[in-house]
């Protein structure tokens, strides 16, 4: 019973398998001393004679069959690996007479016997079929997994079957990975039932019915065509358009994540057979459309954008520059858009506002844009530039750093004698600030000292202006000080002294309009405080030392 049952699993590894019959087969046959074990009672190395004999009788006759052995000839021998019959056509007797001769004797080196038969087969070229046939596991060293990863990293169309006799099923796990590595099959024949059951369940069991014929499906069942305007060109390569196809379900519903998607103003993609809800996208313009895909064939759908082009150039006068400083927002029905300098943007057929700012300066404009057609535009913001300096004193020193604060101020107060801030900077020179036309005042402060002086700003134009703050240093050095503050040195008419800031340490200055100051110095523990007069000169440095 179980001669038959192995004779049945190799005929199904012929013709059972559509895959034997396209290229060469080889049987590598396990001649090793242990085939002379008994299973029911009967050799193994019978068992495989009497099957081959029956096998080869039933194998079509363009089955291109080889036969390699190995074992059979030298005792404790590693090389005894032998292509007994070279793979082709008619070789059916060649394999049986030569089984019938064989007188196992020797090692198992089955890896080894693999590569040899994969060698002969020639994988490279050919589609190509190893069965191994083993009662033992290797035994000369070698690795029968990494084998069968290396034959299956060649790239090529290549199988290796193992057929295991008695071997537990921690020894199957060890020639098992040959087979799967390959992507071929592992039959473990412990007795008749599980041989039975294996051949039930993989190589015997019946034939799938063939599919009824289906219509070649495409490549990619999906073209969609995007055009500003209809009867507009196609944007073929515009890859600013974006398409996403969403499933809709049976209630109607798109789904939340797209099937497929991708840019192009011409674009072609493969979806599941279904409806779709297609949202199409060229800059901020959107366009929904529903559409029906099937499998073989491809459906183009053809999205009308409805929009234009604008081209909106920010200035700040009719015949200046482009500004890169201004900031432009487009907006229009659905959707808005925007940038900084020279934006380009898409935007809806119909009437579009045009919005610009330079900081305080802004501007406004509305225009309207046609399906189809570019539109370009000026904005002008009015604008202009001021560039502050400042100094200690009438004919300098310049102040230098970024300790000062420079702040534009509108040049009228409010009720509360107060005046709104234009735009400010720390330290002088560098890009300026921008302002809009108009008269101001340019405040500088600096420590305790604070000046303004008066400007007009033109747009487009660059205002220059120089704050002298009137002011000097008062630097002290108190040794062993806890805290040094500034004082006014005049006391207002309750007896009390304006102070001035001050700070913690042995050395402290402060920027001061020139007059006279009074430096209190005060200690830890009972040391007690000191005071001490101090006269400050616009565009000078006083230093102090109290002790």
């Amino acid at each position: 019973m179980l001669r038959l049952r192995i004779c049945l699993f190799v005929v199904a590894l012929f013709c059972g398998t559509p895959g034997f019959a396209a290229g060469k087969t080889i049987i590598v046959l396990d001649a090793s001393g242990s085939m002379w074990g008994q299973i029911d009672g009967k050799t193994k190395i019978e068992i495989a004679r009497d099957t081959l004999h029956q096998v080869l009788g039933t194998i079509p006759t363009e089955t291109e069959l080889g036969l390699v052995a190995y074992g059979h000839r030298e005792k404790g021998s590693c090389s005894d690996i032998e292509i007994a019959v070279p793979p082709g056509t008619g070789t059916a007797d060649a394999i049986g007479r030569f089984a019938d001769g064989l007188n196992p004797k020797g090692k198992t080196p089955l890896t080894d016997a693999v590569r040899v038969a994969a060698e002969e087969l020639r994988i490279e070229e050919n589609e190509a079929t190893v069965i191994l046939v083993t009662d033992g596991l290797e035994t000369c060293n070698a690795d029968p997994c990494a084998l069968g990863r290396e034959l299956e990293a060649t790239g090529v169309n290549f199988t290796a079957h193992v057929v295991g006799f008695g071997l537990s099923d921690e020894e199957g796990k060890q020639v098992a990975c040959l087979a799967e590595n390959t992507g071929g099959l592992y039959l473990k024949a412990d007795d008749a039932g599980q041989l039975a059951e294996a051949l039930a369940t993989t190589v015997a069991k019946a034939p799938e019915p063939k599919p009824e014929p289906q219509p070649a499906a495409v490549e990619r069942n999906f073209k969609g065509i995007a055009r500003l305007v209809e009867g507009g060109p196609d944007l073929d390569g515009n890859d600013s358009v974006r398409w996403d196809l969403f499933p809709v379900a049976a209630n109607g519903q798109p789904g939340k994540d797209n099937a497929a998607g991708g840019y192009g103003g011409v674009y072609q993609d493969n979806a599941p057979a279904g409806s779709y809800l297609v949202r199409v996208r060229i800059g901020n313009v959107g366009r929904e459309l529903n559409v029906d895909l099937s499998d073989d064939k491809q459906t183009e759908l053809v999205a009308v954008l409805d929009a234009g082009v604008l081209h909106v150039t920010p200035k700040r006068t009719a015949g200046g520059n482009a500004d890169d400083n201004a900031r432009i927002d487009i907006t229009f029905e659905g959707g808005d858009d925007g940038g900084y300098g020279l934006v380009r943007a898409y935007v809806a057929a119909g009437t579009v506002t045009v919005t610009g700012k330079i900081d305080k300066a802004t501007a406004e404009q509305t225009l309207t844009v046609k399906a189809g057609e570019t539109v370009e535009t000026d904005l002008i913001i009015a604008s202009g530039v001021v560039v502050p300096t400042a100094v200690y004193a009438e004919g300098g020193p310049e102040v230098e750093g970024d300790s000062i604060r420079f702040e534009v101020r509108d040049a009228k107060t409010d009720i509360n004698g107060k005046r709104d801030t234009i735009s400010g900077q720390y330290g002088s020179g560098g890009n300026g600030m921008n302002v809009p036309p108009g008269d101001y005042v340019l405040n500088a402060r600096l420590g305790r000292a604070e000046a303004m002086v008066p400007i007009t700003v033109k747009a487009g134009e660059r205002t220059e202006a120089t704050v002298n703050v009137e002011a000097g240093v008062l630097a002290v050095a108190a040794p062993g000080a806890y805290r040094i503050d500034f004082l006014e040195a005049k006391k207002d008419i309750q007896g009390r002294q304006k102070e001035l800031g001050g700070a913690y340490g042995e050395e402290n200055q402060e920027t001061l309009h020139p007059g006279e100051y009074e430096v209190l110095v005060t200690y830890e523990g009972d040391k007690a405080e000191k005071r001490q007069k101090a006269t400050v000169t616009a565009g000078e440095r006083t230093e102090v030392m109290v002790e």
